[in-house]
């Protein structure tokens, strides 16, 4: 019959590879290491470090100021504030988006040319009126308004009927 080959396969020691690897890292990753020293030597040079070895020291005192400057009103209103806005911001389309923070600056230039001209005259103002951009640009604040109007008062509609 056939006699087991005996296979002895030396025990694996994690530790000691991890200290190889640790050994050779210096070497294999100089650039690395050395722009981290920058880094950690800039935080150091800042303060940054003392501040948040102060922190972790005083951890338990640090949360106790966090939470309450959260109960206050104000926070919480400014917490809600920004989730609206967050969802607000999330649901507008990024091409829309994107052609409003273009016109803005736009806007702007030519509201500082504007200061510096003479006031238009009615044929020059009648002009502008009847302008096309002028227009496109009064129906996207229209629909903006009613659809603030709508809001409102359908919130006056709810708060109306839990009065009667």
């Amino acid at each position: 019959m056939a006699q087991p080959i005996l296979l002895n396969v030396p025990r694996r020691d994690p530790h000691e590879e991890l200290r190889s690897r640790l050994a050779h890292a210096p070497a294999q990753h100089a650039e690395a290491v050395l722009a981290a020293f920058e880094v950690l030597q800039g935080l150091h040079d800042q303060g940054v470090l003392e501040l948040l070895r102060g922190m972790l020291g005083g951890r338990d005192k640090v949360l106790e100021i966090a939470v309450e400057a959260a109960k206050t009103p104000e926070a919480i209103r400014g917490i809600r504030n920004l989730l609206v806005m967050a969802k607000i911001v999330s649901s507008i389309d990024p091409e829309f988006l994107e052609k409003v923070a273009q016109a803005v600056p736009e806007a702007i230039a030519g509201a500082a040319r504007a200061e510096q001209e003479e006031p238009p005259n009615f044929w020059r103002m009648w002009k502008i009126v009847r302008g096309k951009d002028l227009r496109r640009g009064l129906v996207i604040v229209n629909s903006m308004l009613a659809a603030w109007g709508r809001s409102f008062a359908a919130e006056r509609g709810q708060q109306d009927s839990t009065k009667r």
